[in-house]
């Protein structure tokens, strides 16, 4: 990228964007750092149609551009097709996020004439500003995505500004009357689901554990995630007698975000959801398991990370390799609750 001292300091730039709720939230951090580097500038981003209501949230943000193919697929002419039609919007910039090589098409076949991205799957030519990630020096996924804005051999680590999901008293107040929600009882938001694996579920009897010890001091607790997680939500809310308002699998993405944003605290695996909570300043309890936190942790400083910290862990496995979970089977309930104990 051109320094921001740079008397030509509009830019048009195109983002390809990450597949993950939860990448895509911290992507949230690239674009406000463009923002600061290029106070005119104009930002699409390029992303699968589910990230829609994320990325309309993200005020940085001019226009989301649906990528019109599947999660894994090539779709080399569809890309190729795609990138004609991109060209007519002029950029100047693109930033590729996926390291993937055929994330780098459609910037190439827009002949957008500046590409930047790292390196990944050997990409030279596709790119013609390829970046080497030193994964010392950038370790949280955060970082490296801000350092992207910068021209190369900027300091690093760089500057990571803190995301900021948007949300409007309308769209909040539609999503709850939608879903029956009112907020005259202190809100706990539950997120027990991770679409990654078992390794980094916490156990569901813990949740509930948790969820019962709010009830009991009258505050109501909203269980979040997709479909997905239906079943986990569902084991949870029966140990609770049914006490709990299960969402999952029943609000957009939309209305989840705009429905959190009411939550007193939030406590979460790790996760997209855990990222969402983070972005929207909720006070937030994140559980590490298989994961780390120094990788892809809350960007929110009222955030408290628990995790064990055992020889095994982080192993970055979907599911325990060593069949006991020790890292989640061993970090008690008690531990959550007193920490939403000093909160209420």
């Amino acid at each position: 990228m051109p320094p921001a001292t740079s008397p030509h300091n509009y830019a048009n730039i195109l983002v390809v964007g990450p597949s993950w709720v939860g990448d895509m939230v911290m992507a949230q951090s690239l674009f406000i750092t463009l923002r600061e580097q290029f106070p005119g500038c104009s930002i699409d981003v390029l992303a699968p149609g589910w990230s829609a209501p994320l990325i309309e949230r993200m005020p940085e943000v001019s226009a989301a551009i649906e990528m019109p193919l599947g999660h894994g697929e090539f779709g080399f002419f569809k890309r190729r097709r795609l990138g004609k039609r991109l060209a007519e919007n002029h950029y100047t910039h693109a930033i590729v996020l996926p390291r993937a090589w055929k994330a780098a098409l459609v910037p190439y076949f827009a002949g957008i004439t500046n590409r930047i991205g790292y390196l990944g799957e050997m990409r030279y030519g596709l790119l013609n500003d390829p970046r080497d990630l030193d994964k010392t020096a950038l370790p949280m996924t955060v970082q490296r995505f801000c350092a992207l804005a910068y021209p190369p051999g900027q300091p690093q680590p760089p500057e990571t500004p803190v995301p900021k999901l948007a949300v409007t008293d309308k769209g909040v107040a539609q999503a709850c009357g939608k879903h029956g929600l009112y907020s005259d009882a202190p809100v706990l938001v539950l997120c027990p689901g991770a679409e990654y694996g078992p390794a980094k579920r916490w156990p569901t009897r813990y949740y509930a554990d948790v969820a019962q010890s709010w009830l009991n001091k009258g505050g109501q607790v909203w269980l979040f995630g997709s479909h997905k997680d239906q079943p986990v939500t569902a084991e949870l809310n029966a140990l609770t007698n049914d006490c709990c308002v299960d969402l999952a699998g029943k609000t957009s993405l939309g209305e989840a975000i705009d429905i959190m944003s009411l939550a007193d605290f939030v406590v979460s695996n790790d996760s997209g959801l855990m990222h969402v909570a983070a972005s929207l300043q909720r006070p937030l309890v994140a559980l590490y398991g298989s994961s780390d936190p120094g990788f892809t942790p809350p960007l929110n400083d009222d955030a408290h990370i628990l995790r064990l910290g055992l020889d095994c862990s982080p192993c970055f496995k979907r599911e325990c390799p060593l069949g006991h979970l020790d890292c989640l089977n061993k970090l008690e309930p008690a531990r959550v609750i007193d920490i939403l104990d000093a909160q209420q």
